[in-house]
């Protein structure tokens, strides 16, 4: 599904349908999902290569392609397909950011009865395989490994009418997991609960976050994406020796998404979810006579049912576009 945008849109008039007094057309829009994209650039010896999965979907000015079954307006999937690969050719990939926005401002510019355009991009982690010599490493011209650590993942929506287009950069599948330095304490105790305070427990999630940039003039896509999600890394674990204490999924949340507005001035708004992945300790009391002592090792993974936290931090003095 396609990311909307963060910042909450003005209410605007949505052209309504003739074909009755009592319904009208109130979203719609059509493209096409999941094309697969390898570029390579070539320079010299040293190669670089983008490889991704592109959705393009278009909002027409009319509903005469739903209501009367007229197709003269309509850009074949097919040929949004094809102006993938044809845009990759002439225009080369830096970043998935920017090759949206040179599909979205393509699609306008080329079809004028087209009102919306909206890119979903997601890249496939490749990195470059590195062999090490002694306390150094060199970086292979041309092989790379696949390194599925998380998914950078974009939206672009340009809208004819609106000059200020709307970019979404995210992260989706990166898991974490730290053994202490995680509590959960203090919480509603009445008739309802069974949980007892947790004072130092395995804290595992899933981070799931995306963020909407209110400025991208030269905005180095890559750098503040890996800006986030070395964010997000450092608020998790904390220093590499010491840790950093979390006394609520909450709590870390919240200084992660303060900490990317105070590190990156483009981003307008963040919003991130961070389902928990359980690991709850097993209870070997019945089993004194066969491994004595408390038990501290032995943990069950329980991923269903979960918790599941989620936030959304916005600037005050933030003037929306929409």
């Amino acid at each position: 599904m396609f990311a909307t945008p963060l910042r909450q849109p003005a209410s605007r008039q949505v052209q309504s349908s003739p074909a009755s007094q009592f319904y009208e057309i109130t979203d719609k829009g059509y493209g096409k999902d999941a094309v697969k994209l390898m570029h390579v650039s070539r320079k010299g010896a040293v190669h670089s290569i983008q490889e991704c999965e592109v959705g393009t979907h278009l909002k027409l000015y009319t509903n005469k392609d739903f209501l009367q079954g007229d197709n003269i307006d309509i850009v074949a999937t097919d040929s949004q397909k094809n102006t993938v690969y044809l845009l990759a050719k002439k225009y080369g990939f830096e970043s998935p950011e920017k090759f949206a926005l040179i599909l979205a401002k393509h699609f306008l510019n080329k079809y004028s009865h087209v009102e919306e355009a909206h890119v979903h991009i997601e890249a496939y982690p490749w990195k470059r395989i590195r062999e090490e010599y002694g306390d150094s490493y060199l970086l292979h011209n041309h092989a790379f490994l696949f390194t599925p650590t998380a998914t950078h993942f974009c939206d672009v929506i340009v809208k004819r009418h609106d000059p200020k287009q709307t970019v979404i950069s995210g992260i989706k599948g990166l898991r974490v997991l730290k053994t202490t330095q995680s509590s959960f304490v203090n919480f509603v105790d009445d008739e309802y609960r069974t949980l007892a305070d947790q004072h130092d427990r395995i804290f595992s999630t899933v981070v799931e976050c995306n963020w909407e940039y209110s400025d991208i003039e030269n905005l180095n896509f890559i750098n503040a994406w890996e800006s986030v999600k070395d964010i997000v890394l450092k608020n998790f674990a904390g220093d590499p020796k010491v840790g950093i204490p979390s006394p609520s999924v909450q709590h870390t949340l919240y200084l992660t998404e303060k900490q990317v507005l105070d590190t990156l001035p483009q981003v307008a708004v963040i919003s991130m979810c961070l389902p928990n992945k359980h690991y709850f300790n097993f209870d070997t009391k019945p089993f004194q006579q066969l491994v004595p002592g408390d038990n501290d090792e032995v943990f069950i993974p329980t991923d269903k049912p979960h918790g599941t936290i989620y936030a959304k931090l916005s600037r005050k003095d933030l003037k929306s576009h929409l």
